[in-house]
């Protein structure tokens, strides 16, 4: 089992527990990673980190595909990576209408199609076999349509990329799932139950028998492909203490993390099995009544998805991810006693 630490994103002032990033590196984790939302980016923090590391991959979880065109998303990608050694891993998502909308002035438009140009631009751009040009619904490259100035070139980067630089996609919906799977070489699928594989599986295998019935392409399956959520762990004497941060993310996340009927991570929680639950968790945020919400979400919820309480505890219930097919585990933990605990059981 492969570990991850998350370095997430920024309150309202800006800092890396770089000690808890060198802990981890010595440790022997494989990635750290940092995130964004509508604060501080996800590169430059990791840049940062990658100035202080020297093994450890750095990971975006994720960079916003409506925040930058596809080009410029190829250009920090290979300049990151070739400064870092070969050490990135691009990982990618569509957010969601809210933040793409409400805050980078863009159409959210077609999510699933756009990842599908997306990848595929980025990856013509890393290749180098000939100038980039592309046609489709989210992006025409050279532009052509109005305001051109007609005199747009298609252009090959002066960079030499890593042609095989792995490019991750966040998804939770059996739609995003199987296009993950059909373009991308991992998914990250925030937080999961471990033992509701089943949830991931049927969708994952519609999206390989896609990437494999394109004529020449290399064969894909589960065998290479990486399945990575994010898991936090808090390691405590007083197992219900150690929820309530847990309980806190989660009602914040089925909750208020979009709209009303346009809630991804609410629709998720459904499919876990929490139906009532997620419907009463929602109605009670967006009423203002975020302790009430937070107060809803099940401890089984909590047990499911995320590793808290005593050392022995931590332990037992760890088996249910190290005999699962998640190949790496993100880790939510602020805890240099959390992080030697898990690279205990893992490494």
């Amino acid at each position: 089992m492969k570990l991850g630490l998350t370095a997430g994103y920024s309150g309202a002032s800006m800092s890396v527990n770089l000690d808890l990033v060198l802990e981890a590196e010595r440790l022997g984790f494989d990635s750290v990673w940092t995130a964004e939302a509508y604060g501080s980016d996800a590169i430059v923090p990791l840049a940062w980190i990658g100035a202080r590391t020297s093994k450890i991959r750095l990971g975006t979880a994720i960079m916003q595909m409506p925040a930058r065109t596809p080009a410029m998303t190829a250009m920090t990608a290979m300049t990151l990576d070739s400064l870092s050694g070969g050490r990135f891993i691009l990982g990618l998502g569509p957010s969601g209408p809210q933040v793409v909308e409400g805050w980078h002035g863009v159409p959210y438009g077609k999510p699933l199609t756009r990842t599908r140009e997306y990848v595929q631009i980025v990856r013509k751009i890393l290749a180098r076999e000939e100038p980039l040009e592309w046609k489709g619904d989210h992006y025409q490259i050279p532009y052509a349509g109005p305001g051109a100035t007609g005199l747009g070139k298609p252009l090959k980067s002066i960079l030499h990329g890593r042609k095989d630089l792995p490019i991750w996609t966040a998804s939770i919906g059996p739609a995003g799932i199987e296009c993950s799977a059909e373009v991308a070489d991992g998914l990250i699928p925030v937080w999961m139950d471990p033992e509701r594989f089943d949830l991931l599986a049927p969708h994952l295998e519609k999206g390989f028998a896609k990437a494999n019935a394109v004529p020449g392409a290399k064969k894909k399956g589960l065998a290479d492909f990486e399945v990575a959520p994010f898991v936090t762990v808090i390691l405590a004497d007083d197992v219900e203490k150690a929820r309530m941060p847990v309980k806190g993310m989660l009602a914040l996340y089925i909750g208020g993390m979009g709209a009303r009927g346009k809630n991804f991570y609410n629709d998720y929680a459904k499919r876990l099995g929490y139906e009532e639950q997620a419907v009463k968790i929602q109605d009670l945020y967006l009423a203002g009544k975020k302790a009430e919400a937070m107060a809803l979400v099940p401890d089984s919820l909590v047990d499911d998805t995320a590793l808290v309480g005593p050392a022995d505890r931590i332990r037992d219930r760890f088996q249910r991810w190290k005999g699962s097919k998640v190949t790496s585990m993100l880790l939510g933990a602020g805890q240099p006693e959390a992080l030697r605990l898990m690279a205990e059981l893992a490494l």
